[in-house]
């Protein structure tokens, strides 16, 4: 297949990569409306409503939703058991040492303040049950959540299999409930007689999922709106070909839609990985999704420098960053915007997916130049302390009425102005 070329010393290059690298989820109005009816369902007949969708998309037929819960078990053994295990503990000691804690002080005016951080309630997590099963996103959205303290779990998929019960059961969540779709994340956000209301939904899910959630957000929290899946390799050559075409594969077969993107300084680089893109796509499963997702938004960047490379990164902003380089953490300072970066030859994008510790939930489509991967943090809700004393109260108060007094607030200044006069 021919992968499209780019050269960052060709006239037009930040259009063309601009181009490239947009991605505006589309509102598909008939996607939007079918969402909001199924929510309004949801909303007014609740459990009635999880059943008819169940029936409907699901093929699946119960009396009560109550039939379609079942318990977080182990169901594997062997290495299967053993990899989740691992990538389980690994995930726990990494977001462990995100936890904040409160705080307080009290200043020179004698007033006491501070932050109070505690952790949400009740967290919905939703996890697919269509064309894959993915045990990883179990483990990567439940660990923070419980490392956080959230007190109860509940997860929804139209049909976990026995690898996404056990890891449900490894990471804590509370009740799973097979049900899915835009119906799923109406009844975690409203609650219905069976399912209680959460205070904030995480996971991926198809086009009716990501709707339903960005419909509900307001009423619930959300992770974020996730575009498809994008993967950078910014190279010096010094990594073999082949691994740097099964590392840009690696993201491709995630969807038609992912992205993969190589940026070098070195033409005669570019063009073995090329030449192993070629040579190696044929024997993998999902090289048909692969070679749709090269072609329409694959490409082979030729840079000036690695300064240069380093640049495009930036303006990129990818969800993965390999920094596929013999001295990666020279190059580190200079590059700021990326979900996550993976320094050096021996580390693979695919290591980070599943078992490396950090989370793979990651901000796409340039959002990491503002946003972050999912964390502990997303789980913690912080409230700000305020005590004044009698004291503080007359010389804060003065400064508070002047300045509400200046805004028009009239019965501000006189809510501070009481307690000093």
């Amino acid at each position: 297949m021919k992968l499209r070329r780019l050269s960052t010393r060709e006239r037009g290059f930040d259009a063309k990569l601009l181009r490239l690298t947009r991605y505006e989820a589309a509102q598909d109005t008939k996607v939007q409306g079918a969402v909001r009816r199924i929510l309004a369902d949801v909303r007014r007949e609740g459990d009635a409503a999880l059943l008819k969708y169940a029936k409907r998309f699901d093929r699946v037929s119960a009396r009560s939703v109550s039939e379609l819960e079942v318990k977080p078990a182990v169901m594997v053994d062997g290495t299967s058991l053993e990899a989740l295990r691992a990538a389980h503990a690994r995930i726990c000691a990494f977001h462990e040492r995100q936890l904040q804690q409160s705080w307080e002080y009290v200043d020179a005016e004698g007033v006491r303040l501070g932050q109070r951080v505690s952790p949400l309630e009740r967290v919905g997590l939703y996890v697919p049950g269509g064309k894959a099963a993915y045990p990883s996103s179990v483990l990567m959205n439940a660990v923070p959540a419980k490392v956080a303290g959230v007190r109860e779990l509940v997860m929804v998929s139209p049909n976990p299999n026995p690898l996404v019960l056990s890891a449900a059961a490894i990471a804590g969540v509370d009740r799973v409930i097979r049900i899915g779709g835009a119906q799923a994340i109406g009844a975690l956000a409203y609650g219905t007689k069976r399912i209680p209301r959460v205070d904030k939904i995480v996971g991926p899910g198809n086009a009716f999922v990501a709707e339903a959630k960005r419909q509900v957000f307001g009423e619930v929290g959300i992770d974020m709106i996730a575009g498809p899946s994008e993967i950078l390799v910014l190279s010096d050559g010094s990594v073999p070909a082949d691994w740097i075409a099964m590392d840009l594969f690696s993201q491709a077969e995630h969807g038609e839609d992912s992205q993969a993107l190589l940026v070098s300084p070195s033409a005669d680089h570019l063009e073995a990985v090329a030449e192993a893109i070629e040579r190696l796509l044929p024997a993998l499963e999902r090289k048909a999704t692969i070679a749709a997702s090269l072609r329409a938004r694959g490409a082979l960047v030729l840079a000036r420098d690695l300064d240069d490379a380093c640049a495009v990164a930036n303006r990129v902003a990818p969800e993965h960053l390999e920094l596929a380089v013999e001295e990666p953490d020279r190059w580190l300072p200079k590059l700021g915007a990326a979900g996550a970066i993976f320094l050096g030859r021996w580390s693979s994008e695919a290591i980070g997916d599943y078992c490396a510790g950090p989370n793979h939930v990651l901000p796409t489509a340039g959002s990491a130049r503002f946003s972050s991967p999912l964390g502990v943090y997303d789980f913690q809700k912080r409230t700000s302390l305020i005590g004044v004393t009698k004291a503080a109260a007359a010389s804060l108060g003065r400064l508070a009425a002047t300045l509400a007094e200046g805004e028009g607030l009239g019965a501000h200044a006189r809510s501070a102005e009481m307690r000093f006069k």
